[in-house]
């Protein structure tokens, strides 16, 4: 009876120590399984960035070189012969207008001014006794005492006379502005280039070559050539409001260097001709230059304005993504935070900022970086997205 009991003991120790086994393998097989749902759970999120959509301006430009011109240039050439006494300014200066620059001896002029006053005096001594004559006999006529040939003879001599006088004094006018041509002065206000005559040189009237050259720089010129067909495309931005607060598009310039200048340009106004080889037109825009920077002929770049967009919704160039045939694609957050793909219609890319035509609407939040860790129902894990240092944050 004492072996039965020990027996049936053993076999109970036995089949509960079988039990806890069991029960043991089942834990640690669950905890495998819970982990993996736990990962799944946690792998169905996609963390994203993420940038709202907003209407903006944007101006579309092209970038386009050209030639710097001064805005006003004055050639100096003398309008009367003589030999150069003097040079009256320092080259390279400034120079205001009606500043003398160059002497011509006066020393001749002077005398013709004299000899043409002599002619003048006696011109008017004779048509004083010519009018004293022609009084007498007209006296003398109305009595019946002289004829009436002689009183004719008075009267043209009195005619003739008179333009005697009025001979003398144009000449003696000619000859005052002969003598104050003697000094050549600048017709503008200006920077006046190098002496191209010296002391002693011949001033020749009519000559082709300038004495020398004042052009003024405080505003300058910059000569550029776009297409015709963007110049009706500006036109019309203008004249839909979309310049500035004086109606006119205002001109980005660039030195040859790629560097911003500081101030910017105003499109004067563009030729009435195009080009019939090449299509285009020349745009002459007029850039401030207050403080000597630029110089003719120079070559400098302009961002002249093609077009204006004053309500587009641009993205960032990275946030574009193409399926397997090209086609740009947006990943957008759906308001359940799920991700879906859209067909997308690509503008103009300002500043690593794409317009999109057709595809999203304001207010639409696009994933920007991290579209490869999702997919169309994806559930997504938004963060504000935030530019790369040196890019643009519009």
């Amino acid at each position: 009876m004492i072996l039965a009991s020990s027996h049936f003991t053993r076999a109970v120790l036995g089949t509960a120590l079988l039990a806890l086994a069991a029960c043991s393998d089942n834990a640690q097989e669950a905890t495998p399984q819970a982990a993996g749902a736990q990962e799944q759970t946690e792998t169905t999120e996609a963390r994203v960035a993420t940038l709202t959509v907003r209407p903006r301006r944007v101006v579309v430009y092209d970038e386009l070189p050209g030639r710097v011109a001064a805005l006003r240039t004055a050639e100096i050439r003398p309008q009367v012969s003589g030999i150069v006494r003097k040079v009256l300014f320092k080259e390279g200066s400034e120079v205001s207008a009606e500043q003398p620059l160059f002497e011509i001896d006066p020393a001749p002029f002077a005398a013709d001014v004299e000899a043409a006053s002599a002619v003048l005096a006696r011109a008017e001594a004779d048509e004083l006794n010519a009018s004293l004559k022609h009084d007498r006999i007209k006296a003398l006529a109305e009595s019946r005492t002289a004829t009436a040939a002689a009183l004719g003879d008075a009267k043209a001599a009195l005619a003739q006379s008179r333009a005697s006088v009025a001979e003398a004094r144009a000449n003696l006018t000619r000859r005052k502005l002969e003598l104050a041509h003697a000094t050549v002065t600048s017709p503008i206000a200006g920077r006046i280039g190098q002496a191209l005559i010296t002391e002693g040189g011949l001033a020749t009237a009519g000559a082709t070559n300038p004495m020398a050259v004042v052009q003024q720089l405080d505003r300058l010129f910059l000569d550029v050539r776009q297409p015709s067909m963007r110049r009706e495309m500006l036109e019309e931005a203008v004249a839909n409001g979309q310049g500035d607060e004086a109606g006119r598009m205002p001109v980005d310039i660039l030195t040859i260097t790629g560097k911003p200048y500081e101030y910017q340009g105003t499109i004067r106004f563009s030729d009435s001709a195009v080009d019939p080889g090449t299509g285009s037109i020349t745009i002459r825009v007029e850039v401030p230059n207050p403080y000597d920077q630029l110089l003719p002929g120079m070559y400098l770049r302009a961002r002249l304005p093609r077009s204006v967009h004053p309500n587009a919704l641009t993205v960032p160039q990275e946030a574009v993504v193409r399926d397997s045939s090209g086609r740009p694609q947006l990943m957008v957050v759906g308001a359940d935070r799920t991700a879906s793909r859209r067909n997308v219609e690509l503008g103009p890319l300002v500043e690593r900022q794409y317009v999109i035509l057709s595809g999203i609407g304001a207010g639409d939040e696009i994933v920007v970086r991290g579209q490869d860790r999702a997919t169309d129902g994806t559930r997504l894990q938004t963060v504000a997205y935030q530019p790369a240092v040196g890019t643009d944050a519009k």
